[in-house]
């Protein structure tokens, strides 16, 4: 499919151009519409995966009995080459309980892999790439201007608050979800973004 390419104000932070390469997941049409008016949220995930291919074969399972799975509209890979899976207006399976207004970015990033829930793997140490960040704020300014109600951003880790056991120790708990993470790069990316991060964190 070929790219599509849209412009964007041209400043020292952002692209000139923003390129997004288009590919709709087998059940995208299964997703449920809704207008642009309805999302206000973003939500910055990461892949917890090694590559972007892995990531596509995660979001292409079916996982429930619609048959959709779990996918973010965007991921952008190390290079800053950014993908769409789900288009903005469908509702993408992302985050739990904010799915219906809010549109999920993720980021190619190992994260926790392969030891999601093991208790002593509990850190992640790999930094996002500056082509990822700069891709980002680029992604966020075009976004701003697609869905005019978009107002406030939260990492996947603000929102989903829940622990599981361990998978190496039962006894012990590990957060559900951690990302972005640590090496979330968060000053630069809110920086003359015009969203406000939100947090369901006490």
């Amino acid at each position: 499919m070929i790219p599509a390419t849209r412009a964007l104000p041209a400043s020292d932070t952002l692209w000139a151009m923003l390129t997004i390469h288009d590919q709709p997941l087998p059940y995208v049409e299964k997703l449920p519409e809704r207008p642009a008016s309805a999302v206000t949220l973003v939500v910055i995930h990461c892949t917890e995966l090694p590559d972007l291919a892995t990531a596509r074969e995660y979001g292409e399972r079916v996982l429930y009995d619609n048959g959709t799975g779990a996918s973010g509209h965007y991921y952008v890979d190390r290079d800053g080459s950014i993908y769409r899976y789900v288009p903005g207006t469908r509702v993408a399976n992302h985050v739990r309980g904010q799915n219906p207004h809010s549109i999920g970015i993720e980021l190619v990033n190992l994260g926790r892999y392969p030891n999601w829930w093991d208790s002593h793997h509990q850190t992640m140490t790999e930094p996002y790439t500056a082509a990822q960040i700069a891709a980002l704020r680029a992604l966020l300014a075009q976004l701003r201007q697609d869905f005019p109600q978009l107002r406030q951003i939260a990492g996947h880790e603000d929102l989903d608050l829940a622990r599981m056991p361990a998978s190496d120790d039962p006894s012990k708990e590990v957060p559900r979800k951690l990302d972005p993470g640590p090496q979330f790069p968060w000053d630069a990316v809110l920086k003359g973004s015009g969203l406000e991060r939100i947090s369901h964190r006490p």
